[in-house]
């Protein structure tokens, strides 16, 4: 199982020689299982830069795409690469997206409200390819080898976390979890998750100062987040879902900050996510 960023940063994409390092785009990562069709997770701004790499590949094997995606929930920054995903737009592609259901509605009429004029030149139907949806609650379901199990998690609106297990191994991806106001307690629907899992992709948006003006914004410190890994058990930590304030130098800090908890010391590895890494967690 590898595991690719194309985007790490929350509510919005930023750019510029501060955040050269790190990366400006939003949440969009890619797990790739040997024999599988890309298994993608969220759909924020990285999903474009995706897209130009997924699209060299299937034109080289002269098929359309096919592939899947996990959608945490319908914030901006976890949906705006969807109308500029380029395989997308060729006939015969077909990207299957499993997202929170709503309590209005459904998943399908979400996305496609969100891509159609005023907001966007043209609706979603006039692209080539075929978006297709699954609305999903709290369950398990497989994707390819990949069993997925998916809970939702406390955040603004209907959230999910993802937990996927393949080659035995596992990731657990928490990008918007709102922390408690104790910083202490851990829901059990997020230690289900996390529970021992070889890699923990776990929102770390705030310092502790940002959150204590911010504690009821949907999100975590990284702080709360270390103490989730420590309690799960989980063997390696990945700060992400990064506040667009947070320059590479900020991030750094944070980092430094984060590693010298006492409750760092019960993880393998406390690091913070950035473009174009990849983790290969390899075969159990």
């Amino acid at each position: 199982m590898n595991v690719t960023f194309y985007g790490v940063r929350g509510s919005c994409p930023c750019s510029g020689d501060r955040y050269r390092r790190y990366g400006g785009n939003t949440s969009c990562l890619v797990i790739d299982v040997e024999g599988d069709d890309p298994l993608i997770v969220d759909l924020g701004t990285g999903l474009r830069a995706l897209g130009d790499v997924l699209q060299r590949e299937v034109r080289a094997l002269g098929t359309p795409l096919q592939a899947t995606a996990l959608l945490t929930h319908l914030h901006f920054d976890h949906i705006l690469g969807i109308p500029f995903f380029s395989p997308l737009h060729d006939p015969g592609a077909r990207l299957t997206v499993y997202g929170p259901a709503q309590p209005k509605g459904t998943l399908k009429d979400a996305l496609h409200a969100a891509v159609q004029p005023p907001v966007f030149p043209i609706h979603m139907e006039q692209f080539r390819g075929e978006l297709i949806t699954v609305d999903v609650g709290a369950e398990d379901f497989s994707v390819g080898q990949a069993k997925v199990m998916a809970r939702p998690i406390p955040h603004a609106g209907a959230t999910l976390g993802f937990r996927i297990e393949a080659e035995g191994r596992s990731v657990a991806y928490m990008s918007d979890h709102q922390a408690p106001l104790d910083r202490r307690a851990v829901p059990d629907a997020v230690l289900e998750l996390c529970k021992d899992v070889d890699l923990l992709i776990h929102d770390g948006q705030y310092t502790d100062d940002e959150f204590s003006v911010k504690a009821d914004w949907g999100h975590s410190t990284a702080a709360y987040a270390v103490h989730v890994a420590a309690e799960a058990g989980a063997r390696r930590l990945l700060l992400s879902h990064h506040d667009p304030s947070h320059t590479d130098r900020e991030l750094d800090r944070i980092l430094t900050q984060a590693r010298r908890l006492p409750e760092a010391k019960a993880i393998s590895d406390v690091s913070s996510a950035h473009e174009s890494q990849s983790v290969d967690l390899g075969k159990a």
